[in-house]
């Protein structure tokens, strides 16, 4: 049984509502997402012969199915999660996007295949057992997201990223990979291709107004979410320039930072002016937020330390009649914009220097161990000394929420035990991101995509924004893009191209050097206090550990949303 709730945003019409059937061949499609270039693909299928009853993206799969087999999904420009029943094979075909900017689930359990595009109602299925994971929940604790294909549910996991897989009578085969964002990454460090600075630019405006012009395919008009960043006003900047129609911004803004230093409005709202949108600012205060929470909490489809202002910013975009918006997510991912593109290659070489010293790791180590129990330094300081040889440690490091060796005093010791095994940390990084390239730049920006961009950042774009019937588009977040750019990326920057400056020049106007010379700053959400008010997150307060002055929020978040889900898997020591 196929079953499709759709969200019409190419052909309005009935003729594109799913289940969709190939009255040819009597093949069946669900598909959520959308195919940027399914334009182009009719017009080569129509040449081929092939007669459409529909003017949406979803026939093409079909079509594309019968002329081009599995060879058609490299072909697909977008993002998509899709199952597709061939009818003469009697076989299922799930296929997922490269970056996997689209969900999808699924069980395989006593001769029976489920899925979906949410791991919620997989939970509910019959065939479904509802035991925790010990791979999805210690992941999860360690880098405040879980890590594909794990998820927090024994027995559901995630299709893989750029993969497909095929369920026949015969069983589900193992994923087979049609596309790799790390595969690219490491074959850019291979055959890095160095430009001047006139031609780094233009290359980047060209694949960047490309990738926009690609992200704006829609039956309905397509906003876009307003920040005071490069990411997202490269993007505004180069939708502006279609002059058809006006486009529409939207920024959110926190009232108790209007008019300082962490206040993103009034650089958002020049911007605006700047290129001409149809701009709304919306403020949200702490009594909004603490009477949203419980829902945005229940809107999660797995935990996550993250989502909540783009839950939030979707949900005043849908109020205004948007259906489509897009978002700057993934431009420091692509461009390098973390400081720890720079700074863990440096720490590595510096760990590696220390450690011709015989004992002195062990030595750092142990102290650091001591003097974290005592409260003097992060449990990070450990994990440098552990960890820092290689750059998937590092990156464990920098981005991780626990230590491994912290979470003994959360979790439940066995299965703890079974999670780290399965994990092994940090290798579990090294195998979603394919690898160490042998450029440094290529390394971490693959590990970016990997793991932070592929199971936080677009994990809870999808969720959040869905929450609300809200598509949110990710321009810079493309396969085909990063293929354009992963070279030239890869390559030491021409003078004057370092970070995201090529992108704030891609636009026309180009960006103000207000904005492009603005230290780099994340959008600010005053989330410890609303972690420590809110009634739905208390499950921390029975760890003295996570109750210290100073604690980051996000590990109190995680440990709450964890124990509040698996309360017999945590060990509470108030």
């Amino acid at each position: 049984m196929l079953a499709h709730r759709r969200l019409a945003i190419i052909d309005l019409t009935a003729a594109g509502n799913q289940p969709f059937v190939d009255s040819h061949s009597e093949n069946v499609l669900v598909f959520n997402g959308e195919i940027y270039n399914f334009r182009e693909l009719r017009r080569n299928l129509e040449a081929a012969g092939h007669v459409f009853i529909s003017d949406g993206d979803s026939e093409v799969i079909l079509k594309g199915y019968r002329e081009w087999g599995e060879a058609m999904v490299p072909r697909l420009r977008g993002m998509f999660a899709f199952a597709l029943w061939d009818a003469r094979d009697r076989r299922l075909l799930l296929a997922r996007d490269p970056y996997g900017i689209k969900p999808l689930y699924y069980v395989d359990r006593g001769g029976c295949l489920t899925f979906a595009s949410q791991v919620r109602p997989l939970r509910k299925h019959v065939a479904t057992r509802s035991e925790p994971d010990p791979a999805g929940i210690v992941g999860f604790l360690l880098m405040g997201s879980v890590p594909e294909p794990w998820t927090m549910y024994a027995g559901i996991r995630a299709v893989p990223a750029g993969s497909m897989l095929s369920v026949s009578a015969q069983g589900v085969s193992l994923p087979k990979t049609f596309a790799s964002v790390g595969r690219v990454w490491a074959m850019a460090a291979e055959h890095p291709k160095k430009l001047d600075a006139d031609g780094f630019a233009e290359r980047v405006r060209s694949a960047m107004a490309a990738s926009v012009t690609a992200h704006c395919v829609a039956d309905v008009p397509v906003g876009a979410f307003l920040s005071a960043g490069v990411d997202s006003g490269a993007l505004v900047g180069l939708m502006a320039e279609d002059p058809a129609s006006v486009l529409r911004t939207m920024t959110l803004g926190v009232g108790e930072f209007r008019g300082g230093a962490q206040d993103e409005v009034t650089l958002a709202e020049a911007m605006a002016r700047r290129y001409g949108t149809a701009h709304e600012t919306v403020w949200i205060d702490d009594a909004e937020v603490m009477s949203d929470l419980p829902r945005v909490l229940a809107d999660m489809d797995q935990p996550s330390v993250d989502g909540v202002n783009t839950w939030l910013v979707s949900k005043y975009a849908a109020r205004s009649g948007l259906k489509v918006v897009v978002s700057g997510v993934g431009g420091d991912e692509l461009f390098g914009g973390y400081r720890h593109f720079t700074d863990l290659p440096r720490w590595r070489d510096r760990i590696r220097m220390a450690a011709k010293v015989p004992g002195l790791l062990p030595l750092a180590a142990s102290t650091s161990h001591w003097a974290h129990r005592f409260g003097w330094v992060h449990a990070k300081a450990e994990g440098l000394a552990r960890l820092g040889k290689n750059l998937p440690g590092l990156y464990l490091v920098r981005r991780g929420l626990f230590m491994p060796w912290e979470l003994s005093q959360f979790l439940d010791d066995d299965l703890l035990r079974e999670g780290l095994a399965a994990l092994k940390p940090p290798d579990f990084l090294r195998e979603q991101s394919s690898g160490e390239t042998g450029w440094d730049y290529a390394a971490i920006a693959a590990l970016e995509a990997g793991s932070y961009l592929r199971n936080q950042l677009l994990r809870d774009s999808d969720w959040a924004s869905m929450a609300h019937s809200l598509e949110l588009r990710t321009p810079l977040v493309d396969y085909q893009l990063l293929q354009e750019l992963a070279p030239i990326l890869a390559a030491p920057r021409p003078v004057g191209m370092e970070g995201k400056r090529a992108l704030a020049l891609a636009p026309r106007p180009v960006l103000p050097n207000t904005l492009i010379n603005r230290p780099k700053s994340g959008f600010a959400l005053p989330m410890d206090r609303w972690i420590t008010r809110t009634e739905v997150l208390t499950e921390w307060r029975q760890q003295p550990s996570l109750d210290r002055k100073g604690t980051p929020w996000a590990r109190r978040m995680a440990y709450a949303l964890v124990a509040n889900q698996f309360p017999r898997i945590v060990k509470a020591q108030a």
